[in-house]
C-alpha cells in the first residue's frame, strides 16, 4: 500500500491553503488580531461546515508545531528563567485550579446532560460520567480523547468537546485583548537573538528538529511542540545564540495550524448532540471568566501583567496561546511556563484523578 498522499489528496490541501492564505491577507487589511492564525482558522472552518472538501495535511501542522517551538525557547534567556522559576509557587497554584476547574466543568456537564444521554441507546451512567469528566478536563484534545477511550467513554464527544473549546477560546480571547488594548511587561517581550544568521538558523533548525524526533520516539504529547521548545530553551539559557526564526516562517507555521483547526468543523459536526455542543461552548465562556479571575488574584500575588497572566492559566490549548502571546507580545516565557507545565501534570493527573473519584463514588 503507497504511503505518498493521492493526487486529489493534495489538491484538496493546496486550495485548502491557498484559502487560508487569502483570509490572512484579508485580516491584515482589517488589522484583526493574529491575522495568520485567526484569518485561517475562521476561513477555514466556515468553509468547512458549508461542505467543502477542505484537508489539513498533519506533516505541515508538525512543521508549524516545530517553528512555533522552536521560536519561543528563543525568549529564556537566564534572567527571565530566573524569574519564571521563582514564580513556581504560582505555576503549581496554576496546575491546582487547572484540574479543579477540569474536574467542576466535568462535573456541571455531567447534571445537565444526564437527564437526555441516559436515555440513549448504549449510554450508561458510568459511561457517561467518563465522557463528561474527560470532555471538561483542560488538557490537549488527541490526549484527552485517547483516555477517554480507554475508560470506555464516547470519543466523538469528547474529541468534540475539545475542538469546540479551544476554538472558542482562541478566537475570543485575541478580539477582546485588542479592543481592550491591553500589554503585557515589555522586559518579557524581547528574544534572545532577532536576526536571522547563517549558518546558525540552520543548527538551530537541527538541534530543534532532533529534540522534536527524541519527543516522537519517546511517545511524549505534543512532541513537534515541546521537543523543538525544550532544545531552543536549553540553548538560550546557556546562552547560545545562533539564530532568530525568519518572521515569514513564523506567519506560515501560524497558518497550517490555524488550518488544522478549522479543519474539524464538518457540516456532520454541528448535528453531534447539538445539546451537548451548546451546553461545551455555555460553559466555555464560563471557563474564561473564572479564568480570567484567578489570573487578577496571581496578578495581585506575583504583580505581573493581569493579562499574561490569564493566557498562561486561559482553558486554551498551549500552542495557540503561546502564539497569541507572542504576537501581541504579552509576556511569552510566562505563558509557554504556565501552559507547558499545565500540559505536563494534566497528562499525568488526570486519568489517576479519574479512578480515584470513581473509587470514592462507589
Amino acid at each position: 500500500m503507497s504511503v505518498l498522499p493521492s493526487p486529489r489528496f493534495l489538491l484538496h490541501v493546496a486550495a485548502t491553503l491557498l484559502l487560508a492564505w487569502l483570509a490572512a491577507q484579508l485580516c491584515l487589511m482589517l488589522h484583526t488580531p493574529l491575522p495568520w492564525m485567526l484569518g485561517p482558522l475562521i476561513s477555514v472552518s466556515l468553509v468547512s461546515i458549508a461542505g467543502a472538501p477542505t484537508q489539513s495535511w498533519g506533516w505541515l501542522r508538525n512543521l508549524g508545531q516545530w517553528t512555533i517551538g522552536g521560536a519561543l525557547g528563543l525568549y529564556f534567556t537566564p534572567a527571565v528563567t530566573a524569574l519564571v522559576a521563582g514564580l513556581w509557587w504560582a505555576i503549581a497554584l496554576a496546575i491546582a485550579w487547572a484540574l479543579l476547574l477540569g474536574w467542576a466543568f466535568g462535573r456541571w456537564l455531567y447534571r445537565v446532560q444526564a437527564p437526555g444521554m441516559l436515555q440513549l441507546p448504549g449510554m450508561t451512567e458510568e459511561r457517561l460520567r467518563a465522557t463528561t469528566y474527560f470532555s471538561g478536563a483542560i488538557g490537549a484534545a488527541s490526549e484527552m480523547t485517547l483516555l477517554a477511550e480507554r475508560e470506555q467513554a464516547r470519543t466523538d464527544l469528547v474529541a468534540a468537546s475539545h475542538s469546540l473549546r479551544l476554538v472558542i477560546v482562541t478566537v475570543t480571547i485575541p478580539f477582546a485583548l485588542q479592543w481592550a488594548g491591553l500589554h503585557g511587561d515589555p522586559g518579557l517581550t524581547a528574544p534572545s537573538i532577532r536576526i536571522v544568521q547563517w549558518p546558525g538558523f540552520a543548527w538551530l533548525a537541527l538541534a530543534t528538529g532532533a529534540g522534536a524526533l527524541l519527543m516522537l520516539w519517546l511517545k511524549r504529547a505534543n512532541p513537534w511542540f515541546l521537543g523543538a521548545l525544550m532544545v531552543s530553551m536549553g540553548l538560550t539559557m546557556a546562552g547560545i545564540e545562533l539564530s532568530a526564526v525568519p518572521q515569514w516562517l513564523m506567519n506560515a507555521a501560524q497558518l497550517v495550524i490555524g488550518v488544522s483547526l478549522g479543519v474539524r468543523f464538518r457540516r456532520e459536526f454541528l448535528h453531534t448532540a447539538p445539546r451537548w455542543l451548546g451546553m461545551v461552548a455555555l460553559g466555555t465562556v464560563g471557563l474564561m471568566v473564572l479564568c480570567a479571575g484567578f489570573a487578577w488574584l496571581l496578578h495581585g500575588g506575583t504583580g505581573l501583567p493581569w493579562v499574561t497572566l490569564l493566557l498562561g492559566t486561559s482553558p486554551g490549548g498551549i500552542t495557540e496561546m503561546a502564539i497569541t502571546a507572542k504576537v501581541l507580545q504579552l509576556g511569552v516565557p510566562v505563558v509557554t511556563a504556565f501552559q507547558v507545565c499545565r500540559l505536563i501534570a494534566v497528562l499525568l493527573l488526570v486519568a489517576p484523578l479519574y479512578r480515584w473519584l470513581n473509587l470514592k463514588a462507589t
